[in-house]
């Protein structure tokens, strides 16, 4: 039997291995994002990919999707109130997570979770789109967009001995 995701969450799978351009140089990937949301859904204007793009990322999915953002969508914790609020034992892939680091926000979606983790694929992820294991503890909030229904619930995951991330950025 298949799986059936969100549009959003497939959006998110289609851009796995996206990277930011090293050095000076930017992605024209990531910046066509950008461009395309434009800095009325971003609240910024956005101009490299060396400025934090996981909201971007998370926007542009949501966009895809025909769906609305956050205001100041390239702000992390502006997704902590996007939405209605999804309950911790309700969590479904594709759920909105926002987390809590040193410097500020990380924002990704729900593919999963481990006894201490949740498995978060996301935008800025070591400079990349991937999917990482993030502790719960640092989670503030978990969002699913207003009016449509919750596919699925929690999915459990091995840790797999991956290492926890400490910083998204």
């Amino acid at each position: 039997m298949a799986t059936v995701e969100s549009a959003w969450l497939k959006a998110a799978r289609a851009k796995l291995g996206t990277r930011e351009a090293p050095g000076p140089a930017n992605s024209g990937t990531i910046m066509g994002w950008a461009k395309r949301l434009g800095t009325k859904v971003l609240g910024i204007l956005y101009n490299a990919d060396s400025v934090p793009w996981c909201g971007l990322f998370v926007a542009a999915c949501m966009d895809e999707a025909r769906l609305p953002s956050a205001p100041i969508a390239v702000r992390a914790s502006a997704w902590s109130t996007y939405g209605q609020r999804l309950r911790f034992e309700r969590l479904a892939p594709g759920a909105i997570l926002v987390f809590q680091r040193p410097g500020g926000g990380h924002v990704g979606f729900y593919v999963g979770e481990d006894a201490t983790a949740f498995h978060v694929l996301g935008g800025n992820q070591s400079d990349a789109v991937t999917i990482t294991r993030i502790a719960k503890d640092r989670c503030v909030a978990s969002r699913w967009p207003t009016g449509v229904p919750v596919i699925g619930g929690p999915v459990r995951l091995a840790s797999n001995g991956r290492p926890l991330s400490s910083n998204e950025a």
